[in-house]
């Protein structure tokens, strides 16, 4: 577009300039009606016409703050008018490659003539050929730069003692003309010739990657690692480090035979059998009774009777203090009763006499004789009671094992049942168990139960590796001061 004449009168505002001759009282110069008329627009909102000063719709009202910036007047009108122009210039230039009003007739319209005939088949276009691509920016940024090539590593090419194996290998292909051979050529020549193979190859050892390997214990006595040091000093396999230490004996015992992971039941399974379920609820039943059992145990301990006083304890409250006088005189009676009648001494046995004593030792000799007579009749009665003996041998043997058996249990549950490691007791946490109608259908519903962290943490206490602890309880440090403000103390109601 042509810039405007220094003739024509233009105005500075903000250093922009207003063309009066667009949108002020003077009229357009002739040049620029006739372009106006030989361009042809292709946005239909960019032609000229009343049609679109109509489209135009009205930017907001002048009397408002959004009128006062420079844009919302006249020149405001011919920027956007210049602003739809080169739009439309440049769309047109990318659609039609070129003003519409300069191409030709033919380029713009073609003449139908309806559709092919089918006997000619069309011809297939054939897809344009893509340009070579471009190789990408990293590609080109690791290119060297330089257009010299690089020199030649020489040491690439050269090998150590080159010349001295060069002239040893010419000394032996002479050597060989005559047949003569180094000593490693004449021993493989003479093997070749006896038919013997080449020495066997050991199988390669996979070690640790052998998954058919034994297991073994390292702290054992046979032991592969040790094999090499077997038959060797021990005092000089202790010098040099090389003797394995021993491990010492509390290590080896471990401080529970409980297993780490303990597998729940049938009772406890996602789909668990109906009897084996009831069985689990069962069980947890006596332990949820065990425990209220208790704690009722401890209420009823720290429980306070308060009874009413009755009328008894009510009529020697009253009276206390009123009946010391006649106690007195009761007490006066008695002692005077005991120093009139003292109490009498106990009267010694005389000596016995010599026929006391003989009747004596007839009656212990009779008595001996009895039990001895009653012994050695049992005895002869024995013999017709062997049946009994033998069943009263056998019930003695089955007690004995029943109590042998006892010992047993109890010594199996006192090696797995937690230790006293500090001053608190091991609670077992119970059975996790799910009520009949809290088991879901299908495993998307499963809701878990329990907590695998407080498990895990309840089975490092029951196998006595740490102690049974508890949380720590929150202890105020200073005493909670409580302070009234002044403004708060100056509002009376």
């Amino acid at each position: 577009m042509a810039a405007p004449s220094s003739s024509r009168p233009f105005c500075r505002r903000g250093g922009r300039k207003l063309l009066q001759g667009v949108s002020g009282s003077f009229p357009p110069l002739p040049h620029e009606m006739a372009a106006a008329e030989e361009f042809l627009a292709f946005n239909p909102a960019g032609r000229a016409g009343p049609a679109a000063a109509s489209r135009r719709r009205c930017r907001g009202p002048r009397n408002r703050k959004k009128g006062w910036k420079r844009w919302s007047g006249p020149e405001a009108r011919l920027g956007r008018e210049i602003g739809d122009f080169l739009e439309d210039v440049g769309l047109q230039e990318r659609a039609a490659g070129g003003l519409i009003s300069e191409q030709p007739n033919e380029d713009l319209f073609f003449l139908d003539t309806g559709s092919a005939p089918k006997s000619q088949p069309l011809k297939k276009k054939k897809p344009p050929k893509k340009p070579p691509q471009k190789p990408l920016h990293v590609d080109l940024v690791l290119q060297p730069l330089s257009k010299v090539p690089p020199p030649k590593n020489i040491c690439a090419y050269q090998t150590p003692n080159g010349r001295k194996e060069r002239r040893r290998r010419q000394f032996w292909e002479k050597k060989a003309e005559i047949g003569e051979f180094p000593r490693a050529e004449r021993r493989l020549r003479a093997r070749l010739a006896r038919g013997g193979g080449g020495t066997p190859q050991k199988p390669p050892e996979l070690g640790r990657s052998d998954p058919q390997r034994p297991f073994y214990d390292i702290w054992g006595e046979h032991n592969p690692l040790d094999a090499p040091l077997a038959g060797q000093d021990p005092w000089y396999l202790q010098q040099t480090k090389r003797l394995r230490v021993q491990r010492p004996p509390r290590l080896q015992a471990k401080p529970s035979p409980l297993p780490p992971v303990e597998v729940i039941g049938q009772g406890g399974s996602y789909n668990p059998p109906f009897q084996d379920h009831q069985e689990l609820l069962l069980r947890a039943l006596e332990v949820e009774t065990r425990r209220r059992r208790e704690e009722e145990k401890v209420e009823r301990r720290l429980k306070v009777t308060e009874e009413p006083p009755s009328q008894e304890a009510v009529l020697r409250e009253q009276l206390q203090g009123l009946l010391e006088e006649e106690e007195e005189e009761e007490e006066r009676d008695e002692d005077r009763e005991e120093e009139q009648n003292p109490p009498r001494k106990r009267e010694q046995p005389g000596r016995k006499t010599e026929k006391q004593r003989r009747r004596e030792k007839e009656q212990r000799e009779k008595a001996g004789a009895r039990a001895r007579a009653r012994l050695a009749l049992q005895r002869r009665q024995g013999l017709f009671r062997l049946r009994a003996l033998r069943r009263a041998l056998r019930l003695r043997d089955a007690e004995l094992q029943r109590r042998r058996r006892l010992r047993e249990r109890q010594r199996r549950l006192r090696e797995t049942a937690p230790k006293r490691l500090g001053p608190l007791r091991y609670e077992d946490a119970g059975p996790e168990v799910q009520l009949s109608e809290e088991l879901a259908e299908s495993l998307r519903r499963l809701r878990p139960e329990g907590s695998v962290l407080r498990d895990r943490f309840k089975s490092l206490q029951r196998r006595n590796m740490i102690e049974p602890r508890e949380r720590a309880k929150f202890r105020r440090r200073f005493r909670v001061k409580l302070v009234e403000k002044r403004s708060f103390r100056a509002i009376t109601l």
